[in-house]
Protein backbone atom coordinates (compact mmCIF):
# COMPACT_ATOMS: atom_id res chain seq x y z
CA UNK A 1 0.00 0.00 0.00
CA UNK A 2 1.55 3.39 -1.17
CA UNK A 3 2.23 5.29 2.30
CA UNK A 4 3.86 9.20 3.26
CA UNK A 5 5.86 9.78 6.06
CA UNK A 6 5.79 13.35 7.09
CA UNK A 7 9.85 14.38 7.57
CA UNK A 8 9.33 18.01 8.29
CA UNK A 9 6.76 20.84 8.28
CA UNK A 10 4.41 18.78 10.49
CA UNK A 11 2.70 20.98 13.36
CA UNK A 12 5.87 23.35 11.85
CA UNK A 13 6.32 25.98 9.24
CA UNK A 14 9.70 24.90 8.08
CA UNK A 15 11.79 21.72 6.69
CA UNK A 16 9.47 20.80 4.24
CA UNK A 17 9.83 16.95 3.46
CA UNK A 18 7.50 14.33 2.98
CA UNK A 19 8.70 10.76 1.97
CA UNK A 20 5.96 8.90 -0.69
CA UNK A 21 6.61 5.35 -0.86
CA UNK A 22 5.22 3.22 -3.89
CA UNK A 23 6.39 -0.35 -3.92
CA UNK A 24 10.62 0.03 -4.26
CA UNK A 25 10.01 3.33 -5.55
CA UNK A 26 10.62 6.28 -3.24
CA UNK A 27 10.21 9.98 -3.83
CA UNK A 28 10.77 13.36 -1.88
CA UNK A 29 8.06 16.08 -1.89
CA UNK A 30 10.93 18.83 -0.93
CA UNK A 31 13.75 18.47 1.13
CA UNK A 32 14.25 21.86 2.87
CA UNK A 33 16.05 22.95 5.90
CA UNK A 34 14.62 23.65 9.31
CA UNK A 35 14.85 27.82 10.30
CA UNK A 36 14.37 29.26 13.36
CA UNK A 37 15.35 28.45 16.69
CA UNK A 38 18.03 25.82 17.77
CA UNK A 39 16.24 22.84 19.01
CA UNK A 40 14.04 23.36 15.77
CA UNK A 41 17.73 24.07 13.53
CA UNK A 42 19.41 20.93 15.23
CA UNK A 43 16.89 18.49 13.16
CA UNK A 44 19.15 19.33 10.33
CA UNK A 45 21.78 17.31 11.71
CA UNK A 46 19.49 14.35 12.45
CA UNK A 47 19.01 11.27 10.13
CA UNK A 48 16.96 12.12 7.12
CA UNK A 49 14.94 9.44 7.83
CA UNK A 50 15.50 7.83 4.28
CA UNK A 51 18.58 6.63 3.21
CA UNK A 52 19.38 8.77 0.38
CA UNK A 53 20.61 6.31 -1.90
CA UNK A 54 16.91 4.74 -1.99
CA UNK A 55 15.55 7.45 -3.21
CA UNK A 56 14.13 7.05 -6.66
CA UNK A 57 13.81 11.06 -7.17
CA UNK A 58 13.06 14.24 -5.09
CA UNK A 59 10.17 16.78 -6.43
CA UNK A 60 10.74 20.27 -5.90
CA UNK A 61 7.59 22.54 -5.10
CA UNK A 62 9.50 25.69 -5.28
CA UNK A 63 13.24 27.53 -4.50
CA UNK A 64 12.36 28.73 -0.72
CA UNK A 65 15.41 27.17 1.56
CA UNK A 66 12.52 25.50 3.78
CA UNK A 67 11.41 23.66 0.66
CA UNK A 68 15.15 22.78 -1.36
CA UNK A 69 17.71 23.21 1.64
CA UNK A 70 19.02 19.45 2.06
CA UNK A 71 19.18 18.78 -1.38
CA UNK A 72 22.81 18.84 -1.24
CA UNK A 73 23.23 16.97 1.95
CA UNK A 74 21.28 14.08 0.63
CA UNK A 75 23.59 14.25 -2.97
CA UNK A 76 26.80 14.18 -0.54
CA UNK A 77 24.96 11.16 1.44
CA UNK A 78 24.38 8.85 -1.76
CA UNK A 79 21.72 10.57 -3.47
CA UNK A 80 22.26 10.69 -7.27
CA UNK A 81 18.40 10.79 -8.75
CA UNK A 82 16.99 13.49 -10.38
CA UNK A 83 15.28 16.67 -9.13
CA UNK A 84 12.08 17.47 -10.48
CA UNK A 85 11.31 21.51 -10.69
CA UNK A 86 10.22 24.12 -13.31
CA UNK A 87 12.86 25.70 -15.09
CA UNK A 88 12.72 29.37 -12.59
CA UNK A 89 12.87 26.93 -9.62
CA UNK A 90 16.12 25.46 -10.73
CA UNK A 91 18.09 28.82 -11.08
CA UNK A 92 16.75 30.13 -8.15
CA UNK A 93 17.25 26.58 -6.08
CA UNK A 94 20.97 27.11 -7.25
CA UNK A 95 21.70 30.65 -6.20
CA UNK A 96 19.99 30.17 -2.53
CA UNK A 97 21.46 26.76 -1.83
CA UNK A 98 25.31 28.61 -2.64
CA UNK A 99 24.07 31.40 -0.65
CA UNK A 100 23.36 28.72 2.15
CA UNK A 101 26.15 27.24 2.12
CA UNK A 102 28.12 30.59 2.79
CA UNK A 103 25.88 31.62 5.54
CA UNK A 104 26.52 27.78 7.19
CA UNK A 105 30.32 28.51 6.84
CA UNK A 106 30.21 31.49 8.34
CA UNK A 107 28.34 30.75 11.05
CA UNK A 108 31.03 27.43 11.77
CA UNK A 109 33.63 29.94 11.81
CA UNK A 110 31.83 31.95 14.03
CA UNK A 111 30.76 28.95 16.66
CA UNK A 112 34.15 27.77 16.44
CA UNK A 113 35.86 30.32 17.62
CA UNK A 114 33.71 31.04 20.40
CA UNK A 115 33.21 27.77 21.45
CA UNK A 116 37.10 26.77 21.26
CA UNK A 117 37.58 28.51 23.95
CA UNK A 118 35.56 26.81 26.89
CA UNK A 119 36.49 23.48 25.35
CA UNK A 120 33.50 22.41 22.71
CA UNK A 121 34.25 21.29 19.35
CA UNK A 122 31.46 23.28 16.98
CA UNK A 123 29.39 21.06 14.48
CA UNK A 124 30.40 21.25 11.03
CA UNK A 125 28.59 23.19 8.50
CA UNK A 126 25.41 20.94 7.07
CA UNK A 127 27.30 20.96 3.32
CA UNK A 128 29.53 23.08 1.79
CA UNK A 129 29.56 25.13 -1.53
CA UNK A 130 31.46 22.46 -3.25
CA UNK A 131 28.39 20.11 -2.34
CA UNK A 132 26.20 22.57 -3.73
CA UNK A 133 28.12 22.86 -6.97
CA UNK A 134 28.19 18.89 -7.31
CA UNK A 135 24.24 18.82 -7.00
CA UNK A 136 23.80 20.76 -9.73
CA UNK A 137 23.94 17.68 -11.80
CA UNK A 138 20.49 16.48 -9.80
CA UNK A 139 18.97 19.40 -11.56
CA UNK A 140 19.19 18.44 -14.67
CA UNK A 141 15.48 17.16 -15.45
CA UNK A 142 13.34 20.45 -15.34
CA UNK A 143 9.99 19.79 -16.02
CA UNK A 144 7.70 23.05 -17.46
CA UNK A 145 3.69 23.75 -16.40
CA UNK A 146 1.47 21.23 -18.12
CA UNK A 147 4.28 18.58 -18.92
CA UNK A 148 3.61 15.04 -17.89
CA UNK A 149 6.65 13.13 -17.08
CA UNK A 150 6.77 9.07 -16.26
CA UNK A 151 8.70 9.19 -13.00
CA UNK A 152 8.66 5.30 -12.42
CA UNK A 153 6.53 2.63 -14.11
CA UNK A 154 3.68 3.26 -12.66
CA UNK A 155 3.51 6.69 -11.49
CA UNK A 156 3.13 9.89 -13.38
CA UNK A 157 4.31 13.79 -12.57
CA UNK A 158 2.33 16.57 -14.13
CA UNK A 159 3.13 20.42 -12.86
CA UNK A 160 -0.27 22.43 -12.94
CA UNK A 161 -0.60 23.97 -16.21
CA UNK A 162 0.44 27.13 -14.65
CA UNK A 163 1.40 28.03 -10.85
CA UNK A 164 0.73 28.06 -7.35
CA UNK A 165 1.21 31.63 -7.05
CA UNK A 166 3.46 31.67 -3.86
CA UNK A 167 7.20 32.52 -5.88
CA UNK A 168 8.58 32.43 -9.39
CA UNK A 169 8.05 28.94 -10.78
CA UNK A 170 6.19 27.61 -7.90
CA UNK A 171 4.26 24.59 -8.54
CA UNK A 172 0.99 22.51 -7.80
CA UNK A 173 2.10 18.98 -7.73
CA UNK A 174 -0.02 16.01 -9.10
CA UNK A 175 0.75 12.76 -9.05
CA UNK A 176 -0.86 10.01 -10.84
CA UNK A 177 -0.43 6.17 -9.44
CA UNK A 178 -1.40 3.02 -11.31
CA UNK A 179 -1.51 -0.01 -9.24
CA UNK A 180 -1.04 -3.17 -10.80
CA UNK A 181 -4.95 -4.07 -9.63
CA UNK A 182 -8.01 -1.13 -8.80
CA UNK A 183 -8.40 2.16 -10.13
CA UNK A 184 -5.56 4.67 -10.14
CA UNK A 185 -4.67 6.90 -6.82
CA UNK A 186 -4.62 10.77 -7.67
CA UNK A 187 -2.60 13.16 -5.42
CA UNK A 188 -1.98 16.82 -5.08
CA UNK A 189 0.77 18.57 -3.12
CA UNK A 190 -0.22 22.38 -2.82
CA UNK A 191 3.01 23.04 -2.41
CA UNK A 192 3.02 26.93 -0.89
CA UNK A 193 -0.06 28.32 -2.47
CA UNK A 194 -1.03 32.48 -2.97
CA UNK A 195 -3.88 33.94 -2.77
CA UNK A 196 -3.47 35.84 -5.94
CA UNK A 197 -3.71 39.89 -7.24
CA UNK A 198 -0.03 40.29 -6.92
CA UNK A 199 2.02 42.70 -9.12
CA UNK A 200 4.86 40.39 -10.07
CA UNK A 201 3.79 36.21 -9.87
CA UNK A 202 0.48 35.09 -11.28
CA UNK A 203 -2.47 34.31 -9.85
CA UNK A 204 -2.34 30.49 -8.75
CA UNK A 205 -4.88 28.19 -11.18
CA UNK A 206 -7.74 26.45 -9.51
CA UNK A 207 -6.98 22.99 -8.66
CA UNK A 208 -8.35 20.07 -11.19
CA UNK A 209 -11.03 17.96 -9.87
CA UNK A 210 -10.74 13.97 -9.18
CA UNK A 211 -8.07 14.36 -6.95
CA UNK A 212 -8.25 11.35 -3.69
CA UNK A 213 -5.69 12.91 -1.28
CA UNK A 214 -4.66 16.71 -1.32
CA UNK A 215 -1.51 17.58 1.35
CA UNK A 216 -1.80 21.30 1.79
CA UNK A 217 0.13 23.96 3.46
CA UNK A 218 -1.72 25.76 6.43
CA UNK A 219 0.11 28.48 7.19
CA UNK A 220 -2.57 31.32 7.84
CA UNK A 221 -5.36 28.62 8.18
CA UNK A 222 -6.92 30.34 10.95
CA UNK A 223 -6.67 34.58 10.17
CA UNK A 224 -7.94 36.30 6.81
CA UNK A 225 -5.41 38.89 5.16
CA UNK A 226 -6.07 42.06 4.79
CA UNK A 227 -6.70 43.48 1.27
CA UNK A 228 -3.89 43.69 -1.14
CA UNK A 229 -4.85 46.95 -2.46
CA UNK A 230 -5.51 47.91 1.64
CA UNK A 231 -2.03 46.28 2.35
CA UNK A 232 -0.23 48.50 -0.46
CA UNK A 233 -1.83 51.42 0.91
CA UNK A 234 -1.07 51.39 4.41
CA UNK A 235 2.78 49.99 3.42
CA UNK A 236 2.92 53.78 0.80
CA UNK A 237 1.53 55.34 4.24
CA UNK A 238 4.06 54.11 6.89
CA UNK A 239 6.89 55.41 4.11
CA UNK A 240 6.07 58.41 3.48
CA UNK A 241 5.44 59.06 7.23
CA UNK A 242 8.96 58.04 7.89
CA UNK A 243 10.90 59.89 5.27
CA UNK A 244 8.82 62.96 6.17
CA UNK A 245 9.85 62.48 9.95
CA UNK A 246 13.68 61.93 8.33
CA UNK A 247 13.79 58.43 9.62
CA UNK A 248 15.00 55.35 8.41
CA UNK A 249 12.67 52.59 7.14
CA UNK A 250 13.74 48.95 7.67
CA UNK A 251 12.07 45.94 5.88
CA UNK A 252 13.24 42.89 6.90
CA UNK A 253 12.34 40.82 3.55
CA UNK A 254 13.07 37.48 1.86
CA UNK A 255 15.12 37.29 -1.02
CA UNK A 256 12.49 35.63 -3.39
CA UNK A 257 9.38 37.06 -4.26
CA UNK A 258 9.23 39.56 -1.18
CA UNK A 259 12.06 41.78 -2.62
CA UNK A 260 11.05 42.03 -5.98
CA UNK A 261 7.38 42.94 -4.99
CA UNK A 262 8.33 45.83 -2.28
CA UNK A 263 10.79 47.16 -5.33
CA UNK A 264 8.46 47.05 -7.34
CA UNK A 265 6.25 49.29 -5.30
CA UNK A 266 8.79 51.76 -4.27
CA UNK A 267 9.45 51.93 -7.78
CA UNK A 268 5.63 52.71 -8.64
CA UNK A 269 5.75 55.67 -5.75
CA UNK A 270 8.72 57.02 -7.46
CA UNK A 271 7.81 56.92 -11.00
CA UNK A 272 4.35 58.58 -9.98
CA UNK A 273 6.21 61.22 -8.04
CA UNK A 274 4.89 60.34 -4.37
CA UNK A 275 8.52 58.82 -3.12
CA UNK A 276 11.54 61.30 -4.22
CA UNK A 277 13.87 60.03 -7.02
CA UNK A 278 17.02 61.51 -4.54
CA UNK A 279 15.75 59.44 -1.71
CA UNK A 280 18.57 56.53 -1.15
CA UNK A 281 16.80 52.91 -1.36
CA UNK A 282 19.21 50.07 -0.20
CA UNK A 283 18.64 46.36 -1.63
CA UNK A 284 20.82 44.88 0.97
CA UNK A 285 21.03 41.22 0.06
CA UNK A 286 23.25 39.84 -2.79
CA UNK A 287 21.09 36.75 -3.06
CA UNK A 288 18.01 39.00 -3.73
CA UNK A 289 19.55 41.42 -6.02
CA UNK A 290 20.89 37.83 -8.06
CA UNK A 291 17.38 36.80 -7.88
CA UNK A 292 16.20 39.80 -9.17
CA UNK A 293 18.11 38.66 -12.23
CA UNK A 294 16.63 36.00 -12.45
CA UNK A 295 13.21 37.31 -12.72
CA UNK A 296 14.21 39.20 -15.90
CA UNK A 297 15.59 35.98 -17.52
CA UNK A 298 12.52 33.92 -16.45
CA UNK A 299 10.26 37.00 -17.31
CA UNK A 300 7.54 34.90 -19.26
CA UNK A 301 6.64 33.12 -16.17
CA UNK A 302 5.48 36.53 -13.96
CA UNK A 303 2.61 38.48 -14.32
CA UNK A 304 1.42 40.21 -17.98
CA UNK A 305 2.19 43.39 -16.69
CA UNK A 306 5.89 42.80 -15.45
CA UNK A 307 6.44 40.84 -18.95
CA UNK A 308 5.61 43.82 -21.25
CA UNK A 309 7.91 46.11 -18.99
CA UNK A 310 10.67 43.86 -19.20
CA UNK A 311 10.32 43.05 -22.78
CA UNK A 312 10.50 46.81 -23.65
CA UNK A 313 14.03 47.05 -21.53
CA UNK A 314 11.82 49.08 -18.64
CA UNK A 315 12.63 46.75 -15.56
CA UNK A 316 10.31 47.15 -12.49
CA UNK A 317 12.34 46.31 -10.14
CA UNK A 318 15.10 49.32 -10.71
CA UNK A 319 14.74 53.10 -10.07
CA UNK A 320 16.02 55.94 -9.76
CA UNK A 321 17.93 55.95 -5.95
CA UNK A 322 18.25 52.79 -5.88
CA UNK A 323 21.51 51.11 -4.70
CA UNK A 324 22.82 47.77 -5.04
CA UNK A 325 25.06 46.99 -2.44
CA UNK A 326 26.62 43.19 -2.60
CA UNK A 327 29.52 43.44 -0.66
CA UNK A 328 30.17 43.46 3.21
CA UNK A 329 31.82 46.53 3.14
CA UNK A 330 29.31 48.75 1.33
CA UNK A 331 26.65 46.87 3.26
CA UNK A 332 28.59 48.77 6.60
CA UNK A 333 28.57 52.45 4.41
CA UNK A 334 25.25 52.43 4.66
CA UNK A 335 24.58 52.84 8.63
CA UNK A 336 27.06 56.24 7.41
CA UNK A 337 24.32 57.62 5.10
CA UNK A 338 22.37 60.36 6.25
CA UNK A 339 18.21 60.06 7.03
CA UNK A 340 15.61 59.33 5.41
CA UNK A 341 16.51 56.02 3.62
CA UNK A 342 14.77 52.65 3.04
CA UNK A 343 16.81 49.23 3.36
CA UNK A 344 15.39 45.77 2.03
CA UNK A 345 17.67 43.34 3.26
CA UNK A 346 17.52 39.40 4.47
CA UNK A 347 16.63 37.51 6.72
CA UNK A 348 12.78 38.01 6.11
CA UNK A 349 12.28 36.36 9.72
CA UNK A 350 15.10 38.54 10.74
CA UNK A 351 17.11 34.93 12.02
CA UNK A 352 20.55 36.31 10.38
CA UNK A 353 21.62 38.14 8.14
CA UNK A 354 22.36 41.80 7.43
CA UNK A 355 18.79 43.06 8.94
CA UNK A 356 19.82 42.22 12.14
CA UNK A 357 23.16 44.57 11.88
CA UNK A 358 20.96 47.39 10.82
CA UNK A 359 18.79 47.07 13.63
CA UNK A 360 21.66 47.25 15.97
CA UNK A 361 21.92 50.75 13.93
CA UNK A 362 18.29 51.69 14.17
CA UNK A 363 16.12 49.80 16.65
CA UNK A 364 16.38 51.69 19.23
CA UNK A 365 15.41 55.57 17.63
CA UNK A 366 12.05 56.81 17.84
CA UNK A 367 12.36 58.00 14.23
CA UNK A 368 12.82 54.12 12.45
CA UNK A 369 10.11 52.47 10.99
CA UNK A 370 10.72 48.66 10.83
CA UNK A 371 7.81 47.55 8.25
CA UNK A 372 7.18 43.10 8.61
CA UNK A 373 6.00 42.47 5.43
CA UNK A 374 6.59 38.35 5.71
CA UNK A 375 5.43 35.68 7.99
CA UNK A 376 7.64 35.55 11.37
CA UNK A 377 7.81 31.83 12.96
CA UNK A 378 7.58 31.26 16.97
CA UNK A 379 10.90 31.89 18.62
CA UNK A 380 12.63 34.10 16.33
CA UNK A 381 13.50 38.09 15.82
CA UNK A 382 10.54 38.76 14.01
CA UNK A 383 8.29 37.39 15.99
CA UNK A 384 9.44 38.73 19.49
CA UNK A 385 9.43 42.89 17.45
CA UNK A 386 5.68 41.12 16.31
CA UNK A 387 4.52 40.88 19.68
CA UNK A 388 5.92 44.04 20.98
CA UNK A 389 9.02 43.14 23.05
CA UNK A 390 10.81 46.18 24.60
CA UNK A 391 14.01 45.28 24.52
CA UNK A 392 15.82 42.47 22.51
CA UNK A 393 19.01 40.96 22.21
CA UNK A 394 21.18 41.31 18.89
CA UNK A 395 24.46 39.81 18.47
CA UNK A 396 25.05 39.45 22.36
CA UNK A 397 23.67 43.06 23.54
CA UNK A 398 20.68 44.54 24.66
CA UNK A 399 18.58 46.28 22.38
CA UNK A 400 16.12 48.98 23.37
CA UNK A 401 12.90 49.04 21.14
CA UNK A 402 12.24 52.68 20.24
CA UNK A 403 11.19 51.88 16.33
CA UNK A 404 7.66 51.67 15.11
CA UNK A 405 7.51 48.21 14.24
CA UNK A 406 4.64 47.63 11.63
CA UNK A 407 3.32 44.09 10.69
CA UNK A 408 1.48 44.23 7.27
CA UNK A 409 0.12 40.83 6.71
CA UNK A 410 -1.46 41.52 3.28
CA UNK A 411 1.96 41.32 1.47
CA UNK A 412 2.38 37.51 2.90
CA UNK A 413 2.85 34.98 -0.36
CA UNK A 414 0.67 32.83 1.60
CA UNK A 415 -2.92 31.94 1.01
CA UNK A 416 -5.31 32.96 3.89
CA UNK A 417 -7.75 30.98 5.79
CA UNK A 418 -10.74 31.78 3.04
CA UNK A 419 -8.57 31.02 -0.18
CA UNK A 420 -7.27 27.68 1.67
CA UNK A 421 -11.07 26.78 2.37
CA UNK A 422 -12.08 27.35 -1.05
CA UNK A 423 -8.94 25.40 -2.75
CA UNK A 424 -10.13 22.20 -0.42
CA UNK A 425 -13.52 22.34 -1.56
CA UNK A 426 -12.64 22.92 -4.95
CA UNK A 427 -11.21 19.85 -4.83
CA UNK A 428 -13.10 17.99 -2.51
CA UNK A 429 -10.72 14.68 -2.28
CA UNK A 430 -11.45 11.94 0.18
CA UNK A 431 -8.04 12.77 2.47
CA UNK A 432 -6.56 15.57 3.65
CA UNK A 433 -3.14 16.30 5.40
CA UNK A 434 -2.53 19.54 6.65
CA UNK A 435 1.32 20.50 6.41
CA UNK A 436 3.36 23.57 6.78
CA UNK A 437 1.70 25.17 9.87
CA UNK A 438 1.41 25.56 13.73
CA UNK A 439 -0.37 23.35 15.92
CA UNK A 440 -3.45 25.41 16.97
CA UNK A 441 -3.45 27.28 13.43
CA UNK A 442 -3.91 23.68 11.66
CA UNK A 443 -6.45 22.37 14.42
CA UNK A 444 -8.43 26.22 13.77
CA UNK A 445 -8.05 25.19 10.00
CA UNK A 446 -9.43 21.31 10.51
CA UNK A 447 -12.33 22.51 12.31
CA UNK A 448 -13.21 24.94 9.58
CA UNK A 449 -12.63 21.89 7.03
CA UNK A 450 -14.60 19.32 8.81
CA UNK A 451 -17.43 22.12 8.46
CA UNK A 452 -17.28 22.38 4.86
CA UNK A 453 -16.08 19.01 3.88
CA UNK A 454 -17.94 16.90 6.12
CA UNK A 455 -16.96 13.43 4.25
CA UNK A 456 -13.49 14.21 3.91
CA UNK A 457 -10.82 12.58 6.42
CA UNK A 458 -8.79 15.62 7.84
CA UNK A 459 -5.41 14.31 9.34
CA UNK A 460 -2.83 16.61 11.27
CA UNK A 461 0.37 14.63 11.29
CA UNK A 462 2.91 14.81 13.40
CA UNK A 463 6.73 14.68 13.19
CA UNK A 464 8.02 11.35 11.43
CA UNK A 465 4.61 9.95 11.44
CA UNK A 466 3.70 7.73 8.73
CA UNK A 467 -0.10 7.14 6.93
CA UNK A 468 -1.56 5.34 4.41
CA UNK A 469 -1.97 7.63 1.07
CA UNK A 470 -5.01 5.29 -0.18
CA UNK A 471 -8.32 7.07 1.50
Amino acid sequence: MPTIKFLGAAQTVTGSCHLLCFGRDRFLLDCGQFQGPWHIEKRNYEPIGVYPATLSGVILSHGHLDHCGRIPLLARLGFDGPVYCTPPTKDISMLILMDSAHLLKEEFLWKKRRLERVGIEAKEPLYSAEDVWYCHDNFSRPVDYGERVRISERLDLTFHPTDAGHVLGSSQVYLEYRPKRGRPLKILFSGDLGDGGRPVVNDPTPPEKGVDVLIMESTYGDRMHRSYEDSVAEFREEVMRTIKKKGTVLIPTFALERAQEILYHLGQMKREGLLSRHIPVFLNSPLAINITRVFQKHCNYCDKEVIDEIRRKRSPFIFPGLQLTETAEESRMIHSVPSPKIVLAGSGMITGGRIKHHLKHNLWKDNTTVIIVGYQASNTLGRQLVNGAKTVKIFGEEIKVRARIVTINGFSAHADKGHLLRYAKAVSPKKIFLVHGEPETQRHLKRSLNGVLPRTEVVIPEFKSEHPLAP
